[in-house]
């Protein structure tokens, strides 16, 4: 009696097919095949796909809770409407609170609570980056930036910095997509840990403009590009 063999392939998850749908969807609004605004219809994905409506949702709920996409009472998902000067203008806040958080987590003698957090949550960065799990990257790299906020002590800081989330996680999920090299933006917060161990109220300040500032020229140069394309 001949043994049965194990099958090469294991049957994907629900859970992983929603996240390959997922960057799918993220691909396409980067990329600009989906507009802003534009009714993501979970039946004609499905269909395209040759799966059914239950993946596709679930990838819808995943890029809403990402920032990516909203949902409308008894009518589905939509592209969020975003453009150049919405995510000009997000960076410039973000700058103006991560910066000066930085510098106070080093003023406050606050940097070596969190070295350690911080390190981990990198790694789970580069690690899911490297799994192209990309909803799980966009969250811990919220958190990595959250707990210098927090740690910071400025309340304020940490409740605009709150409100702002679905936003900032967006630009998360529209900086990897627009780098080429999975982890390269997980492996660039290193040099904010760098700069905070330094001791250095301006280091640290350098640092987090330096970071902000990278993700804020390739995404906002990326959407002035697909806008001035689309106009011609």
């Amino acid at each position: 009696m001949a043994m049965k063999s194990d099958p090469l392939f294991q049957p994907l998850s629900r859970d992983a097919l929603s996240q390959q749908i997922a960057r799918m969807l993220t691909d396409a609004i980067v990329s600009g095949r989906l507009k802003p605004g534009e009714r993501v219809a979970e039946s004609v994905i499905a269909r395209d796909l040759g799966v059914s409506r239950a993946p596709v949702r679930e990838a819808g709920r995943l890029l809403e809770s990402a920032g990516l996409l909203v949902s409308r009472a008894n009518r589905g998902f939509f592209v969020r409407t975003i453009d150049s000067e919405d995510l000009d203008s997000l960076y410039e806040l973000r700058l103006c609170i991560e910066r000066e958080a930085a510098a106070r987590v080093v003023r406050e003698g606050r940097v070596p609570g969190i070295l350690d957090r911080l390190r981990a949550q990198i790694e789970d960065m580069v690690g899911s980056s490297e799994d192209h799990q990309i909803i799980l990257q966009i969250g811990v790299d919220l958190q990595f930036h959250r707990l210098i906020v927090e740690s910071s002590g400025n309340r304020r800081f940490l409740q605009v910095f709150d409100k702002l989330a679905s936003e900032i996680q967006a630009c998360t999920a529209l900086i990897e997509r627009v780098f080429d090299e999975p982890g390269l933006v997980a492996r660039n917060h290193y040099l904010i840990i760098d700069a905070l161990a330094s001791g250095d109220e301006d280091q640290a300040r350098a640092a987090m403009e330096y970071h902000i500032g990278v993700a804020r020229d390739a995404v906002v140069g990326h959407f002035r590009k697909l806008e001035s394309e689309a106009r011609a």
